[in-house]
């Protein structure tokens, strides 16, 4: 009997298969759904994993690179041991900007979210540096009273293990964060693979049923593996791409140009260290602003109006700036401001890299004003000869005209403000060749309180007369090795300048000398001091009152050598010379000469001429030079033969040498210089007494070589002359 088919079943098993397929689509479905739910969710966590980590490390990382730079070489510690050893006022200077910046660095970091952990390090850090910063007073006063350095180095010695221990913790502590980010990562990642293989498991059971669902689950297993390559790619290139930001940034840092970047408003986004230690502002202090605060007011407006233009052009521009420091100090920048560009070629910022020249623009003006001073020279050896035979002729017939018993009282007046004038004019004619040829003068001991009185006396007959010149009177024994006239010049010229203080306001010049103390090494001091009652010397003077060419008058009214020549000479005496003190009151300038032991030669005095007797032979190729000597010698009851040639001068000679006592001449003439004639007259007579007189004193002539032999300075001052006649004389006659 044949049985018919049940009909249930297919239907059944349909609605089972069904019913089973559909269960197992639906699984499908929702394992793709939580597998893909679970992978994202692990992608994003490493995603959020890898943002947390790169940001904390980039700041943290550079937070504990300042660090570790204030603590290294180099930083503060060093500059604190370096001022220490070397007590030099820029490691004290670097060190507290140091101290600055560590502070800045460690509020910072507490400021960025610290651990108590790493609050716990810095701590222990931030109290070594305060140890130091402590014992900044004691280094300050080691340095000033130059303490022995065990001395100094047992007192500031700090004890910096602490600080150490605490910073390595802090690099421990950033490791470990690393370290703890990055295995978080890898467990991500790890779990993300994990899904995968259960994705695969799970498809392998259904690949008969879902054949079509491992093919979507195959592709998502290769979307992921792509995902988690990128990511490792990712990660390789931002390492290596933090790795040359780093080292770019060190560079830039370090760069020996300062760097300036701007945005294209030219508000400063960032400045370099060399910027901070040259201008010294702190990058805190100028980020935010505009670099108009460097300028310094000395340079036109057109410089900054053509940079601008050129910048707006796109154009570098290429110059030179005087900037303003933060201590109002001015340097001087070779700088180059470029456009920097984006990948479209939009500008997106300027950039300027400056070079500092100070140092080299001030070789260049001392280049210059030794190139002024050589000029100054050629025109002070082109004019002092002639410019002091003429002024030989006047003191010389002053002198005459004062020896005349029948002059007046109103001649002698007008005589003496004649010499007073040349002289003043021989002193102006000193200082410019004394600036010029910076050479020593003839050296002799001289009594402090003659020249005092002399200066006082001509100061007197010179000045205003609501101007009162009081010397006072030099009770002790005070006398210095020094050239005597140029020690007058040297007091004469402060007088002066005292005496032009004052002005038409009236008021007192104080001339006054005595001895200083004695010091260590039981040396002796000579003080010469200068005192008015003029208004004083501005504080933005004082500094340069000494220097060459500077000078508070109005233009045609001074040179601007006086005070350098003044400097100068007394540099030349082995003293010193120095604004001593000044106020709305008046100034003091005090003059420190090494008090000298020789005994005193005193001279014949002006007014005392001793008369002599012997035949002279005088020379000169100036004939108001020469008569004017002939007859001031003449007057001193000398026999006196002249010549204006010196070949018919040394004819004279050679034909009756024993005729004469001495020779006196003139150091440059034509045909024969005084020295040659000189050289000629010691072949016939090696004994015979030499004077050469000239506008400048040769450096080249050998004084040995024609001793008994004496120098005198023209203009020939009268009772000079008197004196080194008689003088030599005197020695012949004793020989």
């Amino acid at each position: 009997m044949n049985q018919k088919p049940h009909r249930g079943r297919v239907p059944l098993s349909l609605a089972v298969s069904t019913i089973g397929a559909a269960v197992l689509l639906a699984a499908t479905v929702l394992m793709g759904l939580y597998l893909g739910q679970e992978t994202q969710s692990r992608l994003v966590e490493i995603d959020k994993g890898w943002r947390a980590y790169s940001d904390e490390a980039e700041r943290r990382g550079e937070l504990l690179s300042r660090l570790r730079g204030h603590l290294g070489y180099g930083g503060l510690i060093h500059s604190f041991k370096n001022y220490v050893l070397r007590k030099d006022p820029s490691y004290l200077e670097a060190l507290r900007r140091q101290l600055k910046d560590f502070s800045e660095t460690v509020t910072e970091y507490r400021s960025s979210g610290a651990t108590p952990e790493e609050l716990a390090n810095l701590r222990a850090v931030a109290a070594a540096v305060s140890a130091y910063e402590a014992k900044i007073p004691i280094a300050m006063r080691a340095a000033e009273e130059n303490w022995p350095p065990e001395r100094t180095d047992q007192l500031v010695k700090v004890d910096d293990s602490a600080a150490v221990k605490g910073l390595d913790g802090l690099d421990a502590f950033w490791r470990g964060k690393r370290r703890e980010t990055t295995e978080n990562i890898a467990a991500k990642v790890k779990d993300g693979l994990s899904l995968v293989d259960t994705g695969f498991k799970f498809l392998g059971g259904l690949v008969v049923v879902a054949l079509a669902l491992y093919g979507l689950f195959f592709w998502l297993q290769r979307q992921l593996r792509q995902s988690i390559l990128r990511l490792s790619d990712e990660l390789a290139e931002r390492r290596a791409a933090e790795h040359t930001v780093k080292k770019f940034q060190r560079a830039v840092d370090q760069s020996p140009a300062t760097i300036i970047i701007t945005d294209t408003n030219h508000t400063i986004e960032y400045v370099n260290r060399k910027f901070s230690d040259l201008t010294g502002y702190a990058p805190g202090e100028v980020i935010g602003r505009t670099p108009a605060f460097l300028q310094s007011g000395d340079q036109p407006p057109e410089i900054y109006a053509d940079l601008r233009q050129r910048l707006a052009r796109g154009e570098e521009w290429i110059g030179t700036f005087q900037n303003k420091k933060k201590s109002k100090d001015t340097y001087w920048a070779r700088t180059a401001i470029l456009p920097l560009r984006d990948d479209e070629g939009e500008i997106t910022h300027y950039i300027g890299l400056g070079e500092d020249i100070t140092e080299r623009r001030k070789a260049r003006e001392q280049m210059y004003r030794a190139q002024k001073m050589e000029a100054v020279g050629l025109l002070a050896s082109g004019v002092a000869h002639d410019f002091n035979n003429v002024l030989t002729t006047i003191l010389g017939n002053v002198f005459l005209a004062q020896q005349s018993p029948s002059r007046s009282p109103e001649l002698v007046e007008e005589l003496e403000q004649i010499e007073i004038a040349a002289k003043r004019a021989r002193n102006l004619v000193n200082q410019v060749l004394t600036f010029a040829r910076r050479q020593p003068g003839a050296a002799d001991t001289v009594w402090v309180g003659d020249v005092l009185l002399e200066v006082s006396r001509l100061m007197r007959a010179s000045v205003l007369p609501n101007v009162e010149i009081v010397c006072e009177e030099v009770v002790e024994d005070l006398v210095v090795h020094a050239d005597e006239t140029r020690l007058h010049q040297v007091v004469m010229n402060l007088c002066s300048n005292a005496a032009e203080a004052i002005g038409t306001d009236g008021g007192r010049v104080v001339l006054s000398a005595g001895l200083s103390g004695e010091e260590a090494d039981g040396d002796r001091f000579v003080v010469i001091r200068v005192q008015d009652t003029g208004p004083g010397v501005p504080e933005e003077v004082a500094s340069k009152i000494f220097d060459p060419f500077f000078t508070t008058k109005q233009a045609g009214k001074g040179t601007g050598l006086g005070l350098s020549v003044v400097a100068n000479l007394v540099s030349e005496m082995g003293g010193e010379v120095k604004l001593a003190e000044t106020s709305p009151q008046g100034t003091t300038f005090e003059l420190v000469l090494p008090l000298s032991t020789e005994p005193l030669r005193r001279e014949i005095g002006d007014d005392d001429l001793m008369e002599g007797s012997g035949h002279i032979l005088l020379v000169d190729d100036e004939p108001e030079v020469v008569a004017t000597c002939a007859k001031i010698l003449r007057r001193l009851k000398y026999d006196v033969d002249v010549f204006t040639e010196p070949e018919s001068a040394l004819k004279a000679f050679q034909d009756d040498p024993r005729k004469y006592a001495l020779v006196m001449t003139d150091y440059v003439m034509p045909e024969i210089s005084g020295e040659e004639l000189c050289r000629k007259v010691r072949q016939v007579a090696p004994a015979l007494p030499v004077i050469i007189y000239s506008a400048y004193q040769p450096d080249n002539l050998d004084l040995d070589a024609l001793a008994p032999i004496r120098l005198i300075d023209k203009p020939l001052d009268p009772s000079q002359l008197a004196r080194a006649v008689a003088g030599l004389l005197s020695q012949s006659d004793a020989a």
